[in-house]
């Protein structure tokens, strides 16, 4: 099935609608639950949303050639919840842009890569996006049940239709000014 540019830019800003969403029910926690290892694959709501920048920022050095990141999927790049929100808000803001620089003639070239333990591989762009795009909607409805079990409560909608909607996401930067956490 032929894919367009315009649902891989589609994704990215579901994506930062679905990150701002998640980020500010995780703003809300108290520390002792936001760190709570409660069994989920990288142990707690911070392993969780660490690993997704971690790995949104291996692929996009892997895109563009361009970044930083760790081969270790389950580092801890920022212990401090408000450093980790901003470079999350960064990242998405990257991904849009990479993503925005793509066209559809892009979209089906061969992209090579090589994969943290060095080895050399190729795919079609594409697919390497829809795996980014795929992967983060994972692990953020892995942190989506975190706040579950840790709210008891239901957590603010992550849906794909919700954004499509319009449904409306936080402004990350001006929920940490007023809450002091800058």
């Amino acid at each position: 099935m032929p894919r367009t540019i315009n649902q891989f830019r589609q994704l990215a800003a579901y994506n930062r609608w679905a990150t701002a969403r998640l980020y500010a029910a995780a703003l809300d926690l108290s520390n002792q639950g936001y760190r709570l290892h409660i069994g989920v694959f990288f142990g707690s709501l911070h392993g969780t949303l660490n690993h997704l920048l971690l790995t949104d920022r291996l692929w996009l050095r892997r895109l563009t050639g361009e970044g930083e990141h760790s081969n270790r999927l389950d580092a801890i790049l920022y212990e401090d919840r408000a450093e980790l929100t901003r470079a999350r808000i960064a990242e998405d803001n990257r991904l849009i842009a990479v993503v925005d620089n793509y066209d559809d003639a892009a979209l089906a070239n061969l992209h090579s890569y090589k994969t943290t333990s060095g080895m050399a591989q190729s795919q079609v762009l594409s697919d390497i996006l829809l795996y980014l795009f795929n992967h983060q909607t994972h692990h953020r409805g892995q942190a989506h049940a975190c706040l579950s079990i840790l709210t008891g409560g239901e957590p603010p909608s992550l849906d794909l239709l919700a954004f499509q909607r319009g449904g409306t996401a936080p402004n990350l930067e001006t929920l940490m000014s007023h809450n002091g956490k800058r």
